[in-house]
């Protein structure tokens, strides 16, 4: 019996970025196995459409005031916490069904472990004859704190690739786990064995990822078939509030013939790919390995076909005008350019060097090659203020450019993550370390964060306007009421809000009744925001 099973387990959020969750890791531990003879299947709990609101946990309760009421305007952010994918009893009995020797976990993000670890349960209640291991991000820098669970056996730390054939072989052969690199699993005596994580020396030397045990259908995009490549692994940047580049992962490239034979076996398995997307750390670092690529690229698909996306976000520093033109050529049509924050001594909080040139200079290369861009700023960081996150919203209003921001969390790993532990500001529970629970509330207040916030989804929607050539709305109070409102008259209604924003510098919304609301947030800075606002001249995001 050499059958292997690979779970990614559910997610319980208030929401879930699809595009995001496309199981390569399991693919490429998938494909190392099949190479020594195992037989895999991938259980993708993500890979349905199936969502079920459930109770917020009780850790969170702090958020209702944030997401309590549902809003139809193009203001809302969430509204209800959700259970994404499919349910445990499921994965119980699918392990039940398929009576693999070895169920491997996927245990990525240190917020969603409760239901790796409720995965791990539900497999062992329905097959408990099976050994349980566990990889991913959190068991790599947490393996004691998952190894407290009966039902996880093993834990594998660092790139499975390498270790997970190892542990497979010990097993069907009885042979000792003691010397598999990146092991770790719990002693008779309660005390725990730990090695140090496994890394894929020549990642050359490992076979392209089995996509063909991924349910690509699921991830398609615009009916047409979407992949993740990593071309690289780890970063050599030391960004504190990033795991990767601070942590055991040192910084590899793979081939540009790897990489290329990787997509070109990816387009022979699947029909009409239309997305690729690099979740590289830094894709664009090497200037001449990147060029090479995107040439390879060019040539694979002549017809060019095919989108390319880096969503993990490009450093303006690498983004000259040669890579811009390159990129364009390939088929890239959007960039994700990561800025973290233009603020200079929140830069160097974050260990960065001051980019506010580099983004500008790659801003106008990306006008001129006609590509769009999203500039990507983080809000809500330790020493961070609220008054930096506004000028960083304002700067990005100021620019042809979507703005995204991402509320800040601790990442275990990294070095702001030992630095909030060391001083005891790190959240209560493992579970509020994401985006939206808002994890810290330091020198920018939650009630700031959350305005910070949903002021970005007003820039985001007064850019839209202007791409759309719609008159922005004079300030104007409006009734507490719109009658005939749906989801077509969406616009109409944000444009109404928009004015009465304008008015007082009071965020509103509309639920599915009709009625206006207040958002919880500060008017204060609110008010703020608009006095900076009639400083500059708006930009659109379109070319």
């Amino acid at each position: 019996m050499k059958n292997i099973l690979l779970i990614q387990p559910p997610v319980t959020d208030f929401y879930l970025t699809k595009k995001r969750t496309f199981p390569y890791g399991l693919a490429c531990i998938a494909a190392s196995l099949i190479k020594q003879g195992y037989a895999v299947s991938i259980m993708d709990s993500l890979s349905s459409p199936k969502t079920k609101t459930i109770q917020i946990p009780p850790e969170m309760s702090y958020l209702d005031k944030f997401y309590n009421t549902s809003d139809i305007s193009p203001f809302s952010l969430f509204s209800s916490f959700k259970h994404f994918g499919y349910s445990f009893q499921h994965l119980g009995q699918t392990a039940k069904r398929l009576k693999p020797f070895l169920v491997g976990i996927s245990s990525l993000f240190t917020p969603y472990h409760k239901n790796a670890v409720k995965t791990a349960e539900a497999v062992k209640k329905f097959y408990p004859d099976c050994k349980i291991v566990m990889g991913g991000h959190h068991p790599t820098f947490m393996p004691e704190e998952v190894l407290k669970n009966s039902c996880v056996d093993f834990v594998l730390r660092g790139e499975g690739e390498v270790s997970m054939p190892m542990l497979a072989k010990a097993l069907l052969n009885n042979k000792s786990i003691n010397n598999i690199p990146g092991i770790a699993f719990k002693k008779k005596n309660n005390c725990f064995y730990i090695s140090s994580p496994a890394i894929m020396e020549n990642l050359n030397d490992y076979p392209a990822p089995a996509f063909h045990l991924i349910n690509t259908k699921f991830y398609k995009r615009n009916d047409k078939t979407s992949i993740v490549i990593t071309a690289s692994r780890g970063c050599p940047k030391k960004c504190s509030f990033c795991a990767v580049g601070n942590s055991y992962i040192s910084y590899r490239k793979k081939d540009v013939n790897t990489v290329i034979n990787e997509i070109k076996k990816a387009s022979e398995s699947e029909s009409s790919i239309g997305f690729i997307d690099f979740e590289d750390e830094n894709l664009s670092l090497d200037k001449k390995w990147f060029l090479e690529i995107l040439n390879g690229i060019c040539k694979l698909f002549p017809k060019k076909c095919v989108e390319l996306r880096a969503m993990n976000g490009l450093s303006p520093l690498s983004l000259d005008e040669e890579i811009i033109y390159a990129m364009k050529n390939a088929g890239f049509k959007t960039l994700n350019i990561s800025i973290a924050s233009i603020d200079n001594k929140q830069q160097k909080r974050f260990k960065r060097p001051d980019l506010r040139t580099a983004v500008d200079n790659a801003l106008f290369y990306t006008l001129k090659y006609n590509l769009n861009a999203v500039c990507y700023v983080i809000c809500s960081a330790p020493f961070q203020t609220a008054d930096n996150s506004l000028s960083d919203l304002i700067y990005l209003a100021g620019k042809k450019v979507l703005a995204g921001v991402s509320v800040y969390y601790p990442a275990p790993g990294s070095s702001d993550y030992e630095m909030l532990k060391k001083t005891n500001m790190l959240p209560t529970h493992f579970s509020l370390m994401r985006s939206s629970a808002i994890s810290l509330s330091h020198t920018t207040s939650r009630k700031e964060s959350i305005t910070i916030l949903r002021l970005s989804r007003i820039i985001n929607f007064i850019k839209f306007l202007i791409d759309k050539k719609i008159p922005i709305p004079k300030p104007v109070k409006f009734p507490r009421k719109i009658l005939h409102i749906n989801y077509e008259q969406r616009v109409d209604s944000g444009i109404m809000l928009l004015g009465w924003f304008f008015y007082d510098g009071i965020i509103r919304g509309i639920t599915h009744d009709k009625e206006i609301f207040t958002h919880y947030h500060s008017t204060d800075l609110s008010k703020k925001f608009l006095d900076k606002l009639a400083e500059i001249k708006v930009q659109g995001s379109k070319n």
